[in-house]
Formats: structure tokens, C-alpha cells, sequence
């Protein structure tokens, strides 16, 4: 069985922990590879690495690490077919998805390449009579991320490219489910001139994760993943004093109202749900039914769900694939049976589909009528290929529901009504919002984050509120007078 280790101080180095965890190829169901499971010591000497390199990187000059960048920036889009691939092989998604989120990903290297300019201070001359004042920010040291399954190239070059670009040295700890994509761009890095232990990885499980957190050489840390694991990892990390960016779970709402395109509105709700077997955090969990337009857009829906090609994410016929484990699969399938018996009419039932006879850890698409906020399949992020259908009589109780509930990670609106969109991203309680458009994935140079529990911390991830995190400011006031000018001044500092 072949093995996945860790990257560290610019070499591969295999585990001696003894720990190791299965890898599957969720297509099939069987067993590819096994990862190594860093013991504290092992991501001790990770965080050593990084710290040894920080003083060099941080002393390079802004254009030497912007070539840099550029040159990871090819090395990465010349092998983004191979991380998608392995993507594929160890999460499950289709091939077109895969190469969509290094697509993604490198959106964000390719707004790290401009650090010259996003590093740039502000200066004020003769703040006062003879003194200038001037601003800059510089990087924490070393700082860590912890990159959830569902995204395993993506999320990691959301956190990383910033973060080096500013100064700091990194360890990344990816999810122990599809490990090797992080494998790859760690050497993809160091081939790009990367220099040694600026960019490490360590594979594990929460004995790595601790460890990290526990480290006082880790100055920050990003984490993408659920909210009980998010809030823990804030609450960890604060109290280590580390600075930290947590963004946890969502249940986001799709609201349609009766002056949509139906036909529109529909093709985006079975898209932005079932896109990827539901596994995105900006998935859409919830259709919001706005009037009469219920039974015609449940039906527009429904006539669409057969044409989902459900299948390994190798063949390229294949529209949607697996689910990352068979545990995952059965407890998203769980919530069919659990709404059913609460009340919501079960319209497709992706239990029922010809692809969970096959090998692999499939489930087929699924739909749910009549969805009240009392019921699990509401109150609960499913992450998985279950759509549901809540109806509301008027535009406030959509906006109500939405605002009411305790994630504010994305949210959209369906609608022909310019004004009927101004007032809903006024009166929205979420951070990413869509018009007409279902999955409000910022660009790179913009920032990605929710509101409510869908946060912990207070900065959003990558683009500019990414650069303020992985560094801090300092403002320098200088003077330089001729000394015979000087005296004793016991008042307060004023300008004059």
C-alpha cells in the first residue's frame, strides 16, 4: 500500500509516529493509499522548519518573492490537470470540477503576485512641523492552515499564496481523506524556487491539529471546516493568543421569487445543490419558494434531476460522483428518512437511484417538499446531495427565515425586480450574497467569508482581508532636527 507522508524543510520525510489512515478512492470504494499521522513531535519539527526560514523570507525583497510567485503560479498551472486528477481519485469529484477549483485557487496565487503593490505603506509628509509619519505592514512569523476534504487543492493556495507572499512561513495540515494534492503542490513549490521550510505539510489527524495549535512558534492560524471544529479551534487558538481565522458551516438559502425566470432559477438550484454531491460550504441547501411560484418551481426541478449523470468523476460523461465516505453518505442519507418522518414530502429520493448499487460511496439526488425550519433537514448542514424546499407567502418572511438562522455563510435571489435585489443584499444577514447567481464565490481579489456561526475570527479569507491577516501594522513617526533645536517638553505629544 502506497504511502503519503509529509513534506518538510524541502524534502519528503516519511512518518515515524506509527500512526497511519486509509485513503479511498470514494468511486470505488476501495482502499489507495495510506497517510501518515504526524505525531506533536513530527509537526514540532515542521513548525521548526518554518521558523529557522522565517528570518531569509522575511528579508527578501518584495520582488524577489513576487517572481517567485509567478514562477509557482506556472508551476501550478502547468500541472493543474495532475492535482485535479488526484483530486478526483481521493475526493470523488467529477474531473471538470477539479480542474475548476485549481482554477479557482490560482485566482488567488495570481493576486498574491501583486504584492509589491499590496504591501504598500502610506506616508504623510510634515504630519507636523518637521515630521513625517509613515505606515507599513510586516509579516507575523509562522503561520499555519488546516484545509478541509471538500477542497483540497483550492483552500490550501487560498491560504498559502497570501500568506508567503507577506513574509511568513507556512504549515499546512490538509484533511487525512485526500491528502496527496498537497503532496504534489509542496513540491510543485519548491521546484518554483520556494525556498526550503517556507512551505511544509504535515498529514495527520486532531493529535496534528493540536499540536499546532498548541505551538508557540505558530503566530496564526486559517481553518476551513465545520462549525464545532471551527468554534473549538477559535476558542484553542485564542486563548494560545494566536491570531485566527475559522470559517465553519452554512446553510444557504436560494430565494426565488414569483417575478424569476423559472426556467433559470431551476437549472441554478440543481446546479449550486448537487454540484459536487453538495460537498461545498457554498452549496445551496435551500430553496426558498416565494408565493405561488412552489408547486411550478418544484416541478421545474424535479424534471431536471433525472438528467444528473451520476458516476465516477473519471469518466467525463459524469456530471456529479461519490460522496467522501461511506459514514458521510449513510448520515446525508439519513436526513431523507428523518424529513420524511417530520412532516416534508419526499419528492425524489436519491436512495432509491440505480447508482448506490454500485461499488463506491454514491447517493443519488434528492429533493424535499414542504421543509419547515423545526426539522433536521433544515436546522442541520447536510453537506450532501439533498435539496429542500421551504415556501413562504411573502419577500419579509424569506428574508426572515434567512436572517433568523444561526449560519450567514452565502445566500442568493432569483428575480427580474432590480429594486426587489437592491433591498435584499441591504437587508440580508450574510456575507456573501448572489443576484441571479447561485453560488457568490468571490474573485480572488475580493474576499471569501460568512457571517454569524459561519465565521469564528474577525477577517475574512484571501484577497485583501487576507493580507491584513497574515500581517501586522506599524506606524513609524520620524524627525530629524538640528540638535541645537532640541529641548525638555514635559506636555502631551500635539501636532504643530
Amino acid at each position: 500500500m502506497e504511502r503519503i507522508s509529509h513534506f518538510i524543510g524541502g524534502r519528503t520525510v516519511s512518518s515515524i509516529s506509527g500512526r497511519r489512515g486509509p485513503v479511498y478512492n470514494p468511486a470505488t470504494g476501495v482502499q489507495t493509499h495510506e497517510v501518515d499521522f504526524a505525531s506533536p513531535q513530527e509537526v514540532q519539527a515542521a513548525v521548526s522548519a518554518a521558523r529557522e526560514a522565517f528570518p531569509t523570507w522575511r528579508a527578501t525583497s518584495l520582488s524577489r518573492r513576487a517572481e517567485i510567485l509567478f514562477s509557482v503560479r506556472a508551476a501550478l498551472d502547468a500541472h493543474r490537470r495532475e492535482i485535479a486528477e488526484l483530486t478526483t481519485a481521493q475526493h470523488g469529484k467529477v474531473l471538470s470540477d477539479a480542474m475548476g477549483e485549481v482554477a479557482r485557487g490560482l485566482e488567488n496565487v495570481e493576486f498574491a503576485c501583486g504584492i509589491p503593490h499590496l504591501l504598500k505603506g502610506s506616508y504623510s509628509e510634515q504630519a507636523s512641523t518637521g515630521i513625517d509619519v509613515y505606515s507599513m505592514r510586516q509579516p507575523l512569523g509562522v503561520v499555519a492552515g488546516i484545509s478541509p476534504f471538500n477542497f483540497p487543492a483550492m483552500v490550501p493556495m487560498w491560504m498559502f499564496a497570501n500568506a508567503i507572499a507577506c513574509g511568513n512561513t507556512f504549515v499546512l495540515k490538509p484533511s487525512e481523506k485526500d491528502p496527496s494534492p498537497s503532496l504534489l503542490m509542496a513540491q510543485l513549490l519548491s521546484e518554483a524556487g520556494v525556498p526550503d521550510g517556507v512551505f511544509n505539510v504535515v498529514q495527520g489527524d486532531k493529535v496534528a491539529v493540536d499540536a499546532l495549535l498548541a505551538s508557540e512558534d505558530v503566530k496564526a492560524v486559517s481553518f476551513v471546516g465545520s462549525t464545532p471544529v471551527a468554534r473549538s479551534i477559535h476558542e484553542t487558538a485564542n486563548r494560545a493568543g494566536k491570531r485566527v481565522q475559522a470559517l465553519a458551516g452554512a446553510k444557504n438559502h436560494m430565494v426565488v421569487l414569483p417575478d424569476a425566470d423559472l426556467d433559470m432559477a431551476a437549472d441554478a438550484a440543481v446546479s449550486a445543490g448537487y454540484g459536487s454531491a453538495g460537498e461545498r460550504c457554498m452549496a445551496i441547501s435551500v430553496v426558498v419558494a416565494v408565493g405561488s411560484v412552489g408547486d411550478d418551481l418544484v416541478a421545474a426541478i424535479k424534471r431536471r434531476m433525472p438528467k444528473v449523470r451520476i458516476g465516477d468523476g473519471r469518466d467525463p460523461l459524469s456530471e456529479m460522483g461519490p460522496l467522501i465516505t461511506s459514514e458521510h453518505r449513510d448520515r446525508v442519507a439519513s436526513y431523507i428518512d428523518s424529513g420524511h418522518r417530520q412532516g416534508a414530502q419526499v419528492v425524489v429520493d436519491g436512495r432509491a437511484d440505480p447508482v448506490t448499487s454500485r461499488p463506491g460511496f454514491f447517493l443519488g439526488v434528492s429533493l424535499l417538499d414542504h421543509v419547515t425550519p423545526e426539522m433536521d433537514c433544515y436546522r442541520d448542514e447536510i453537506f450532501g446531495p439533498v435539496l429542500s424546499v421551504v415556501r413562504v407567502e411573502t419577500y419579509e418572511e424569506a428574508v426572515h427565515l434567512i436572517n433568523e438562522n444561526r449560519w450567514g455563510n452565502g445566500t442568493a435571489i432569483f428575480t427580474r425586480d432590480g429594486g426587489a435585489a437592491r433591498r435584499f443584499q441591504f437587508d440580508v444577514e450574510a456575507g456573501m450574497v448572489g443576484i441571479n447567481v447561485p453560488i457568490p464565490v468571490p474573485v480572488g481579489y475580493y474576499s471569501f467569508g460568512g457571517w454569524k456561526q459561519s465565521l469564528f475570527g474577525d477577517t475574512h479569507m484571501y484577497g485583501p482581508e487576507g493580507i491584513n491577516f497574515y500581517t501586522r501594522g506599524k506606524v513609524v513617526t520620524s524627525r530629524w532636527p538640528d540638535p541645537a533645536t532640541s529641548s525638555v517638553d514635559l506636555g502631551f505629544p500635539r501636532t504643530r
